[in-house]
């Protein structure tokens, strides 16, 4: 990475651990997406509080969403879990109001057919929340930095569908080539120890998606 993008790399990530440790959390986004929006460009190759749970709380159930965002999503229809699991990943993203920008920059990036196309793997997904974290002026010389966009994005996408029994304690290899770790249990996890997992365990065609409220910036090299 050239000079100017390691400059801009670090600016998101100062600028997300500054909201992070400022308390600014923005509110949880609703997790239903699905449908038959088209999500555009072609790929090139290369993925907010939960509520508390007791301490004896077991770890949701497998093929079950999870996460006090989830509460949110419709019965019924395109936005429906179910409406979901019909298509694959960055067109299911496409029809969920609360992941716009990451859908924007997902097109922006031209990995729209990379994820659509890609078989089980899991999205951690951050919400618009997440992205509004991040200065407008910093966000949008990252999206206008495909290289660096792509970076950031694949470190977001793990190359298996991680169960939660696996997103209880784990370090997980990203498409970015850098682990990223998830712990918790119930409905409460965390990914790199900052980002919480809002709505997990969503379904679509080709992936497990885990929404969270903080974008995931790939660890220095």
């Amino acid at each position: 990475m050239n000079t100017h993008a390691n400059r801009t790399t670090r600016a998101v990530r100062i600028a997300v651990a500054s909201a992070a440790a400022t308390g600014l959390v923005i509110g949880v986004a609703a997790c239903g997406s699905s449908g038959s929006s088209s999500a555009g460009a072609s790929g090139s190759s290369v993925a907010t509080s939960a509520a508390p749970s007791s301490p004896a709380a077991a770890s949701p159930a497998a093929d079950k969403p999870f996460g006090s965002a989830c509460a949110t999503v419709p019965a019924t229809g395109a936005g429906s879990f179910n409406g979901m699991a019909q298509d694959p990943v960055a067109t299911a993203a496409s029809n969920n109001p609360q992941l716009t920008t990451l859908v924007a920059a997902v097109k922006a990036a031209g990995l729209v057919d990379t994820l659509n196309s890609a078989q089980n793997i899991t999205v951690f997904a951050p919400d618009n929340a997440a992205f509004a974290k991040i200065p407008k002026a910093t966000l949008d010389k990252v999206l206008a930095d495909k290289a660096m966009l792509t970076k950031i994005l694949t470190y977001h996408v793990v190359g298996q569908k991680l169960t939660p029994a696996q997103l209880a304690s784990g370090s997980h290899p990203t498409l970015e080539k850098q682990s990223l770790t998830t712990a918790g249990s119930g409905d409460m996890y965390k990914v790199n120890g900052t980002a919480n997992i809002v709505c997990g365990n969503v379904q679509t065609s080709n992936a497990n998606v885990e929404i969270i409220d903080t974008v995931l910036m790939p660890p220095a090299q």
